[in-house]
């Protein structure tokens, strides 16, 4: 099963009526193609687009509140494949991280949170199962997940450590137990496993009985495993995604080529992490995300760990990803961009966004008018989940009275000037 599928559109409103109070009118926003519109959105779909101040209450159908975009460029919303949402803003804590439900329940809630700001609205949150916590941490993120429905779309990645041998019995048992719970992909380390080749085989028959997607961590650095499991995984539905796969492109390049051109043929998803590795996979460079997209591999990127040991300084932040991709391994904004929106959103299984009526209303606002200044500047921002704002960020930069400033005319924003 896809972390969530489409709708189909509502049908439209063929005579005008009172107010709808649970529609919403975007007034002045910039797209990406240079347009200033008005959007409507109704019914957690965007409903219509028109020229600004064409779309003012008393069209089709009354908005029942008015946000202004005036100065931001109006965007489908990041979404993040590639979260770990039981170790997130462990960083500080003293001693081993606490795997107690509350502190994991809390953490997690937080961790979506703070991710939602940014602009994410749905996560995939990776999660480990079996030893010491058993199903403990799944529980309560799943719990943070029931919390926060209708605020933001957390999923959850059941992650156990080992699935073969005597010892991966009770691991393959956890793992089914997982999907029984509420787990609505699998997953895991088979480069930890002594087996790796028979864990990807565990992982795709559990998948395959309960139709989950799949989701594997992974360096990538050994071209015939990576071949194997391209073959076993050909044709599986609803889809495999392999991450982050930072040792890639320390292959040969022929090697690396042959092996991108295996996983397009297969579907295999790649998430990168521009930021670095996550737990249990070393922090190195990003896969090689100019040759995978050539190889018609689908690439989106995710943000990793969230200020956990494994990084303490993560932040979550598919913009910044966006910004890494687009400013360390030669993407353009646009393509850096759709990693962490469109083909994230595809890879999660997550329907299409375009700000075109019929879609999802799942967009995000950033101050600014082009998109390259968005990733570079993205401070202010404007969150809209299922057709309602969620979140906002606003940035007020001062600067102290500058006769330089007044005579060059340089743009000022701010309450008041610093003495």
């Amino acid at each position: 099963m896809p972390d969530s599928q489409p709708q189909p559109p509502p049908p439209p409103s063929s005579s005008p009526g009172p107010a709808d109070p649970s529609s919403l009118l975007l007034c002045g926003a910039r797209l990406t193609d240079g347009r200033t519109v008005d959007v409507r959105l109704s019914g957690g779909r965007i409903e219509a687009v028109g020229t600004a101040g064409s779309l003012a209450a008393g069209g089709t159908r009354a908005c029942g509140a008015r946000v202004d975009l005036g100065g931001y460029l109006l965007l489908p919303a990041p979404a993040e494949p590639h979260a770990h949402a039981d170790t997130a803003l462990s960083a500080d804590a003293e001693g081993p991280v606490s795997y107690e439900p509350q502190d994991v329940q809390r953490r997690a809630t937080e961790a979506a949170l703070l991710q939602l700001g940014h602009g994410a609205t749905a996560v995939r949150a990776h999660v480990r199962v079996g030893d010491v916590q058993g199903l403990g941490a799944l529980a309560a993120v799943l719990q943070a997940r029931r919390a926060l429905r209708g605020l933001a779309e957390l999923t959850t990645v059941a992650m156990p450590r080992v699935l073969t041998g005597v010892a991966g019995a009770d691991g393959l048992a956890v793992l089914r137990d997982a999907v029984k719970m509420g787990a609505s992909v699998v997953g895991g380390r088979p480069d930890l496993d002594p087996d790796p080749t028979g864990y990807v085989e565990a992982v795709l028959e559990v998948a395959s009985e309960h139709g989950c997607p799949v989701d594997l961590h992974t360096d990538a650095g050994d071209p015939a495993r990576l071949a194997r499991l391209a073959a076993m995984a050909g044709g599986l539905r609803p889809g495999v995604t392999l991450s982050p796969c930072g040792d890639l492109g320390r292959l040969p390049s022929e090697v690396a080529s042959r092996t991108a051109d295996q996983l397009a043929a297969a579907g295999v998803a790649v998430v990168c992490l521009p930021q670095g590795g996550c737990g249990g996979v070393d922090r190195r460079g990003a896969a090689p995300v100019r040759l995978l997209r050539a190889a018609g591999v689908r690439v989106a990127a995710g943000s990793g760990a969230l200020r956990d040991v494994s990084n303490p300084v993560g932040r979550g932040d598919p913009l910044e990803a966006a910004f890494l991709l687009a400013s360390r391994y030669g993407l353009s904004p646009e393509e850096a961009y759709d990693t962490v929106s469109g083909s994230a959103r595809a890879a999660l299984g997550l329907p299409e966004v375009r700000v075109e009526a019929g879609f999802p209303a799942e967009l995000l606002a950033v101050r600014g008018d082009r998109l390259a200044g968005a990733l570079s500047l993205a401070y202010s921002r404007v969150v809209v989940h299922q057709g309602r704002v969620m979140a906002r960020t606003s940035a007020v930069r001062e600067f102290c009275s500058s006769a330089a400033s007044v005579e060059l005319g340089l743009p000022r924003q701010g309450r008041g000037q610093l003495s």
